[in-house]
């Protein structure tokens, strides 16, 4: 990506890098083997690698700019720090290539960090840590906040419970602090600040414990040691995940700082904090409070994820909003009526087992309270209106307040064997094979079966096959 600041580029630089992108291509189709890396199809199309190529990494432009940059990419390349004295190395070589292969894999993940990117920005500028660190939620999550681990890592930053709760990240059935994105992010900081510091100021080491935990990088440490050998982390013998680990962040940090050379777009992203904090002292409904910030309601659980049940029942008393409705959210909630407040917290469905013929079904109900209506209902649910009014026999959309609501079908319809279908599921922005299996109460690993070629990350528009006819 080219940047509004960077010096034009004279012929030689551009000889140089046309013969850069040659050695990219040749290198591509060459493909390589045995790394595995997120995909955000699942289908993880990793190429062969029928010989190693030895290249240095390519740079392009010039990394001192005194002028303040407009894009954060460009802010971020100005701070990278673990570049120096990596000279060629198999190891990266091979990731740089992969990232080289599979362009649209950075491309959406930067897509989806938008929101978050300025804000772990500076937050490792004021820390004064490499600015490489930004791209950790890459190889963890694809900055996918929903993001979800078969070890249970969960967020940005994919923090285990344990690990999670010792850094301060509360997790409970209405709030989990993991995907809290201002709150989890610190905890991510403080955490490998502490590595930093317990490995001797060596940030590959503090990595590579992230990764791996500290126990197993100090053993593997101890063992060498004990040998006569060398105790960098290029050295000791760590698990494979691990050994990629490292390698997977220095050679996406080398994509970043020159994407063109390896047929990266990467867009542009404001230099200016995209989210803004708004104080509330009482539970809210994301949906409604996105209304009343004029924002959409997809783009106001992005940047509150942490809140399970869409709602601020737990958790810190604010919400994060984009930076040019702040203000407006503030002015409208403080210039809400005490029964308009009332209409902004939240509808919380009630689950009621009910009997039928057959095995047991878990049925949805809802209990009409003041200031509903079909509509709001439906759209708190993600339901359809006309159907709310089909399962509960409504010809019009009066409702009473206290009146009950079937949430769902208790209808089974007798299925033809020969016209029997699976149940498919198109994919929305923000969820993850998680939110899925949640929705449709189902096991995570049941939504793998039947859907072996899907990763941990999501596409919007993708078909999931949710459950197959009996």
């Amino acid at each position: 990506m080219s940047s509004p600041n960077r010096k034009p580029l004279n012929s030689g630089t551009l000889t140089r890098l046309a013969q850069a992108v040659a050695v990219a291509v040749s290198a591509t189709l060459a493909g390589c083997q045995g790394f595995h890396h997120p995909s955000d199809n699942g289908n993880d199309p990793t190429p062969n690698l029928n010989a190693r190529i030895k290249q240095k990494p390519i740079w392009v432009g010039e990394k001192a700019n005194p002028t303040p940059p407009q894009d954060v990419w460009e802010r971020m390349r100005q701070g990278f720090k673990l570049q120096d004295g990596l000279g060629v190395n198999p190891r990266i070589e091979q990731q740089r290539l992969w990232f080289a292969s599979n362009p649209s894999f950075l491309e959406n993940a930067s897509e989806r960090g938008t929101l978050y990117i300025h804000y772990i920005v500076e937050r490792l500028e004021e820390r004064n840590m490499p600015l490489e660190l930004a791209l950790l939620p890459v190889i963890e999550s694809a900055y996918n906040p929903m993001a979800y681990s078969r070890a249970d890592a969960v967020g940005l930053w994919q923090f285990i419970p344990s690990t999670g709760r010792n850094f301060n990240l509360r997790q409970d059935r209405f709030y989990d602090g993991r995907r809290d994105i201002t709150a989890s992010t610190i905890a991510a900081l403080n955490y490998l600040t502490r590595l930093h510091d317990m490995f001797n100021g060596d940030w590959l080491l503090a990595m590579a414990a992230y990764n791996a935990g500290e126990g197993t990088v100090s053993r593997a440490i101890e063992r060498n040691e004990k040998l006569g050998l060398p105790t960098d982390y290029w050295n000791l013998p760590l698990p494979q995940e691990t050994r990629d680990y490292v390698p997977k962040l220095l050679a996406l940090s080398q994509v970043v700082m020159s994407p063109e050379a390896y047929g990266v777009n990467l867009n542009p992203i404001a230099n200016e904090p995209y989210f803004a904090s708004v104080e509330v002292n009482q539970p809210l409904d994301l949906s409604r409070v996105a209304a009343l910030a004029e924002i959409d309601e997809d783009e106001m659980i992005q940047l509150n994820p942490a809140y399970k049940q869409k709602a601020t029942l737990d958790g810190p008393q604010h919400l994060l909003v984009p930076s040019s409705k702040a203000q407006l959210l503030t002015t409208s909630l403080s210039n809400l009526k005490p029964e308009e407040l009332v209409s902004m917290r939240p509808k919380k469905p009630v689950f009621e087992n009910v009997a039928s013929n057959g095995p047991a079904r878990l049925s949805r109900r809802y209990k009409v309270r003041n200031g509903d209506s079909l509509s709001s209902i439906a759209k708190a649910n993600k339901v359809d209106v006309k159907e709310l009014q089909r399962w509960n026999k409504l010809s019009g959309h009066k409702l009473k307040v206290g009146q009950t609501l079937v949430m769902q079908d208790n209808v089974r319809a007798p299925v033809s064997k020969k016209s029997a279908a699976p149940t498919t599921y198109k994919v929305q922005k923000g969820d993850s094979l998680y939110i899925v299996a949640k929705r449709f109460n189902v096991e995570m690993q049941h939504l793998k079966r039947l859907n072996p070629r899907t990763g941990q990350a999501l596409k919007p528009g993708q078909i999931l096959t949710v459950s197959q006819p009996r």
